[in-house]
């Protein structure tokens, strides 16, 4: 019994030793992770994934860790193990970021069954909006893609190279590359280098030569990366870590957040450094990019007021250099997500790269008219831009159409590379509004199939038209500008229907019903043509011949008459005022023989049609043997007519 007591006790203390070592590696795992040392922290989760802990917040950042460092498809495995432990294991954010992971590994059906749970889970959010309103992003992207040529570059490194910007003829890029001997300045983010800006100027081959450091007055110890120079080339903004003589400079979380600093060159050395007044330790202020009039400036930031993990925001340079208070761009280009990486054309064009529009994989480039901002679209880029990767830092030449941008896209030299690229055909940033609904009919709720749909503007001009599918639906695409709009819906048999509604800055879909109404019989002396809205059956002139045109409106004179096998109709014909009475008289005497000898041999029985012809005793309108009219005057008056005699 002693014995046994002691052998309980010992493995009561080995196992009590071994949940605190236990513990001791998740509170290890834990510091590195809020530390922001992803790199490591992954080594650490996985060994005590392997040791057995399954819990949610194991999971949960590993994945996290993976997706802050661009490894989607190991993101995408943690964040569905994180899924499998039930539905109150994942919160709203990491469905989003499990639906973009699953994007870059091409599951978009899977991607999408997330976005769609984020949206009934937090009803608001921007990026599901986004989502609703472009559930066929895939094929917009598909239509768009194609607009590019591509190349890689050989400057790129092994390391990271980035954010590329025009100066005086050449590129300065980003890159970790570092070319001094035995450094250690290595990230623990992601055990890369820091970043430093090297210049490259254009070769005679297209590609570049000279490549090297910028400058070492702007090069340090810390980060520096994405510049933005005025059109003479004597000023730049460019980002660099918060910092003091080289030294990072840390918020209460022990994070060096990012800054934009402004120099001028003097006598070719840059001089004058000075940190824009926005700037702060608790949040970061990066990506610059100055408009044509070089009187704002755009950039990324996380500062109180934005939307999501990054915002694009602009401020006004004064003529005195002073910068204003920034402002937020807003939800139509902003989400809950990261808008970043923001370049301005001299046409107010604005490229950003942004994980919270639909896209292909990770952060894709989209770009919108900010000159337009309410009536224009937000343009994904489509492939070769865009990839199931990150694609970012895009620039453009106003002129040449060439440019460049950064992706991590595989078969790269390093972890993320440079690419140019020539625009081929320009980008089409009409905003467009989805419209959707279903039509019915108005007396039994029965659903109409083949009905016509059509959108008309308050000018009564057409915006688009479809067709209703066989469970009733219909989907089409109208203008977002503000105003007020009409659906009609029209089917043969029916009456139109119609439904209006006012586009002002609301929902990005419309939802419809259309309910029409059933014909019902004419009474006598009813005009067919007036009664279904039909045109007049026209002839061609001094012709009888039924016209192509003319036998689409018989076909619904020929639906009434089926409809109601006890109409009679009496076929009236006319003929304009040109050539002799009689002439004319017997001209419609044949036009009306002909119409009745259709209808007859459609199948409608000759006891149920009678007709003759009134020659120019009947015209519609002034065009008679004393006016001189056009031709296309007389043509009213070359017509046949349906009345209801019974």
């Amino acid at each position: 019994m002693r014995n046994k007591i002691l052998h309980l006790c010992l493995v009561s203390v080995i196992a009590l030793s071994s949940a605190n070592a236990q513990d001791r590696k998740i509170t290890k795992a834990n510091k590195s992770f809020a530390d922001y040392n992803y790199y490591k922290a992954i080594d650490q989760y996985e060994a005590l994934v392997e040791n057995g802990n399954t819990s949610p917040e194991t999971y949960q950042n590993l994945g996290d860790a993976n997706y802050f460092n661009a490894s989607y498809r190991e993101a995408a495995k943690w964040y569905g193990m994180l899924a499998d432990l039930g539905p109150d294991a994942i919160d709203k954010e990491h469905m989003y970021r499990y639906a973009v992971s699953l994007r870059t590994i091409e599951k978009y059906d899977e991607s999408d069954q997330w976005i769609a749970k984020l949206n009934a889970a937090k009803q608001g959010d921007q990026r599901g909006r986004n989502f609703s309103s472009n559930r066929d992003y895939l094929k917009k992207i598909a239509e768009r893609s194609g607009g590019y040529t591509i190349d890689s570059l050989s400057i790129n490194s092994s390391e990271s190279d980035f954010s590329p910007s025009f100066h005086k003829g050449n590129i300065v890029f980003s890159t970790a590359r570092d070319t001094s001997i035995g450094s250690k300045n290595v990230h623990n983010w992601n055990k890369k280098e820091f970043l430093n800006l090297y210049t490259a100027t254009p070769s005679s081959s297209g590609d570049f030569m000279d490549i090297g450091p910028f400058s070492g007055k702007l090069n340090t110890k810390l980060h520096e990366s994405s510049t933005a120079f005025t059109k003479d080339g004597n000023t730049v903004y460019f980002t660099r870590n918060n910092g003091i003589d080289g030294r990072f400079r840390r918020d209460d979380d022990g994070v060096s957040r990012l800054q934009i600093y402004r120099a001028t060159l003097k006598n070719g050395k840059w001089e004058n450094l000075e940190s824009m007044p926005f700037n702060a330790d608790n949040y970061s202020v990066a990506h610059p990019t100055l408009n044509k009039a070089e009187d704002k400036l755009y950039f990324s930031s996380d500062m109180p007021g934005t939307m999501g993990q990054s915002d694009i925001w602009v401020a006004e340079i004064r003529k005195n250099g002073s910068l204003g208070t920034p402002v937020n761009l807003g939800p139509k280009i902003n989400s809950e997500s990261k808008e970043t990486f923001p370049f301005i054309t001299e046409d107010d064009i604005l490229y950003f790269a942004s994980d919270g529009h639909p896209g292909l994989g990770g952060m894709d480039i989209f770009a919108t008219d900010v000159k337009n901002l309410e009536n224009s679209d937000i343009v994904n880029l489509g492939e070769p831009i865009n990839s199931i990767y990150d694609d970012f830092s895009l620039i453009i030449d106003n002129d040449t159409k060439q440019g460049y941008f950064a992706s991590n896209r595989v078969n790269g030299r390093g972890s993320d590379d440079i690419y140019s690229f020539l625009e081929l055909r320009p980008l089409d940033f009409e905003c467009l509004k989805d419209i959707a609904g279903i039509v019915k009919d108005k007396k039994t709720g029965a659903i109409l199939s083949n009905a016509n749909v059509i959108v008309y503007d308050s000018k009564n001009e057409k915006i688009s038209e479809t067709i209703s599918n066989t469970d009733g639906t219909f989907a089409l695409e109208g203008r977002c500008n503000e105003g007020n709009y009409m659906v009609v819906g029209e089917k043969e048999s029916y009456e139109k229907g119609a439904a209006n509604f006012e586009n002002k800055n609301g929902s990005p879909v419309e939802r419809i019903e259309l309910l029409l109404s059933q014909v019902e019989q004419a009474p006598t002396g009813t005009n067919l043509a007036k009664y279904l809205k039909l045109e007049p059956i026209y002839f061609d002139f001094g012709r009888s011949f039924i016209r192509a045109d003319a036998r689409i409106i018989l076909e619904k004179v020929l639906a009434y008459m089926r409809k109601y096998p006890s109409a009679k109709v009496d076929v009236r014909s006319h003929t304009d005022s040109r050539a002799n009475n009689a002439y004319n008289i017997a001209l419609s005497d044949r036009r009306a023989k002909s119409t009745i000898t259709y209808l007859i041999k459609q199948g409608i029985d000759k006891s149920r049609i009678t007709g003759r012809g009134y020659g120019e005793t009947q015209l519609t309108n002034e065009c008679d043997d004393n006016t001189s009219c056009s031709k296309e005057k007389h043509q009213r008056n070359r017509r046949s007519e349906f009345v209801v005699v019974g």
